[in-house]
């Protein structure tokens, strides 16, 4: 019998895995350690790895996979900047990764964001906990349908963004190195990052994180924003400096962000934090701007997503067993 061991599987998480191994008459070992070199050795004795690794993997796993016969770490989730590729292939690794699990998830996620923002819904909720009623501008709001919103990255998730918010009315432009033709059936495509930027009211990012795009946002970018504009990050946190984030949200440039990802959230997300000194005044600051709209990394979190996520990557990790290969792998 075939023989998978899953790392990093939460409670929630279990049965959908036990469920798919009955289905497919697989035995799967769940462990809630994170892959790692101290975990690695675990997965001796099986035929196939998946994870969840959400922070660098250490150097010797790969090695150690190898030695042990297994040929694939199935990533469960988009994002794979964790792995070192190259390491990966020297030692005839196959690493996947769940391109699609549920693109409507986020997308209706930062839409949701957004319009809290824009009709000053934390303040609104702060003022009536303090029992003021009053209608005054502070808590005045936009009609979103009158706004422009840019989408940056107009993959999967982009394009979902781009459909919904179109259906609200907005005027809807983008930018992507690689422009895509169904995404054009929701947006206009801008011919530079500085030109949506111009034009937008809403701008809002959906690109991976690369090597050429760390802290792409920053004060030099922000200056571009139309003055008074709205920026949303439910991708990666590494695409933004966040103090130059917060300089232009005092200096009034941005209106406001909602951020579901930050870019020193290794260590503290996903994590019960409370009563605990997070160490880190840059997350403070976060946590304590009226004008942010911090969510921990959970844009994608719903019943749908963690089915999909749980089940693609078993299904790659077997793929690879039985025909030394994948449809989502990425080296």
């Amino acid at each position: 019998m075939v023989k998978i061991i899953s790392y990093n599987v939460s409670d929630e998480s279990a049965p959908l895995a036990l469920a798919w191994a009955k289905r497919k008459n697989i035995e799967v070992k769940l462990v809630k350690e994170t892959l790692n070199a101290e975990t690695v050795k675990m997965a001796q004795g099986y035929d196939g790895v998946t994870a969840s690794v959400n922070a660098p993997l250490d150097a010797a796993v790969y090695g150690e996979l190898e030695a042990y016969g297994i040929r694939q770490i199935a990533q469960r989730s988009a994002g794979f900047d964790y792995y070192d590729l190259n390491a990966a292939k020297e030692h005839h690794l196959i690493i996947s990764n769940v391109p699609s699990y549920s693109p409507e998830s986020i997308a209706e996620f930062v839409v949701m964001q957004t319009l809290e923002l824009v009709r000053k819904a934390a303040v609104i909720r702060q003022r009536v906990a303090e029992h003021d009623f009053r209608w005054q501008p502070v808590i005045r709001g936009k009609v979103l349908g009158e706004m422009t919103v840019g989408v940056i990255g107009t993959g999967r998730i982009g394009k979902e963004t781009a459909r919904i918010f179109k259906g609200f009315g907005a005027q809807v432009i983008g930018f992507d190195m690689y422009p895509s033709k169904e995404a054009e059936q929701y947006l206009t495509y801008k011919s530079s990052v500085a030109e949506l930027l111009a034009e937008a009211d809403i701008v809002t990012l959906h690109t991976p994180a690369t090597k050429d795009n760390y802290h792409q946002f920053n004060a030099e970018l922000f200056k571009q924003f139309k003055k008074g504009a709205y920026f949303i990050n439910a991708a990666r946190g590494s695409l933004v400096q966040t103090a130059d984030l917060l300089a232009a949200i005092a200096e009034g440039q941005i209106a406001g962000a909602a951020l579901d990802t930050y870019e020193g959230e290794i260590g503290l997300v996903p994590r019960d934090n409370r009563g605990k000194d997070l160490n880190d005044p840059l997350f403070d600051a976060i946590l304590s701007n009226p004008h942010i709209l911090y969510t921990p990394h959970i844009a994608y979190y719903t019943d749908t997503a963690i089915k999909n996520l749980m089940e693609t990557g078993l299904e790659a990790c077997l793929a690879v067993i039985e025909t030394d290969d994948c449809p989502t792998r990425v080296n």
